[in-house]
């Protein structure tokens, strides 16, 4: 069993694999300053349901010292802490730089010093790829689509980073992957797309889906940008954590490697008008929305091609259908928890 370090581990992502490690009987470190929205019942509901094997350092990841401490000793790093809003990221571009870029630097050279040599495992986002407004785009009736990228977009794009966001992750994603060529430490980088599940608190600039969710079950208007036929490919969390696992089970395969993770071409909706008649199905109930113009850098269509990590025995198994019911019911049933955030 292995000594595991997950940072922003109270956050979505972070909570959910370390309940997943500890289940599996590994230990789990998390580092987090518990500012996210949630983080802290997440780190509530972790103590409440495992009372082996977890321990939490209270720290900043911006804080040298601090990294360096909860690194030490280490046989993994699954490096989810950053700020994550592309809104966000644009109003203080310094302190997404700090938390994003130095906050990376900070982990890899930790790791670095280690004898131990951990594996690091980075959660980029398929924002390194820019706008893409190059791209010709087909629209349908209730969605756009890439006219010649059936797969959607590989890794073989090249990066252009676009917002303060872009170029914070892409930053770090580049760290991470170069720290595997000069100092062979055993990294991988996930250039992940739009991931959602149970635990997500989803606010409006990130975390859409949950989002929704939540603000149908709260009797709140949703704000739709755009015409709403924005394609997205989506992810279960669950699906997200089996790739984690496959490269937690043998690093030496990956080490070095740059993945596009997602729902893939065959698991897309339309941000609205393809997500519309389902949530208004379970919500039993026609849903209030407010639209608005389209937002600068908003892309119509985002699809990751997945094939590269597909090669190596993974592939999604949750389709947007059914995952979007299990979300819905896991907050219709956390309603009271949800309101207190």
């Amino acid at each position: 069993m292995a000594n595991i370090l997950i940072t922003g581990g109270a956050g979505f992502i972070g909570s959910n694999y370390a309940a997943r490690l500890l289940q599996c009987g590994h230990k789990v470190t998390l580092f987090d300053n518990l500012s996210r929205k949630g983080s802290a019942k997440n780190l509530d509901w972790l103590n409440e349901t495992f009372s082996d094997g977890l321990e939490f350092f209270l720290g900043d990841i911006r804080d040298v010292e601090s990294v360096n401490s909860a690194v030490s000793e280490k046989d993994a790093v699954f490096h989810f802490a950053a700020q994550v809003a592309v809104t966000e990221s644009v109003r203080c571009p310094r302190e997404d730089f700090e938390i994003n870029a130095v906050g990376t630097f900070n982990l890899l050279e930790a790791a670095r010093k280690s004898v131990k040599k951990p594996l690091v495992v980075y959660a980029s986002t398929n924002k390194v790829y820019g706008a893409m407004d190059e791209l010709e785009v087909v629209e349908l009736e209730k969605r756009w689509t890439y006219k010649d990228l059936p797969l959607g977009i590989s890794e073989n794009r090249p990066l252009d980073f676009h917002s303060p966001y872009g170029c914070s992750k892409g930053a770090g994603d580049q760290y991470v992957r170069d720290y595997a060529r000069i100092y062979e430490l055993p990294t991988v980088v996930f250039r992940q797309s739009c991931i959602y599940g149970t635990r997500q608190y989803g606010i409006e600039d990130q975390g859409w889906l949950a989002h929704f969710i939540i603000s149908i079950l709260q009797d709140s208007e949703i704000n739709i940008y755009g015409d709403g036929k924005q394609v997205r490919d989506i992810l279960w969390v669950d699906d997200l954590l089996d790739a984690y696992d496959l490269v937690l089970s043998d690093p030496s395969r990956f080490t070095g490697g740059v993945f596009n993770i997602g729902g893939g071409s065959a698991f897309t909706v339309s941000i609205w008008n393809e997500m519309e008649p389902l949530l208004s199905k379970l919500a039993g109930r026609s849903i209030s929305v407010k639209h608005h113009d389209w937002r600068p850098g908003d892309q119509k269509v985002y699809i990751s091609d997945i094939t590269l990590f597909e090669n190596y025995g993974w592939n999604p198994k949750v389709n947007p259908m059914n995952g979007v019911r299990m979300l819905w019911d896991w907050v219709n049933n956390n309603l009271s928890l949800v309101s207190q955030i």
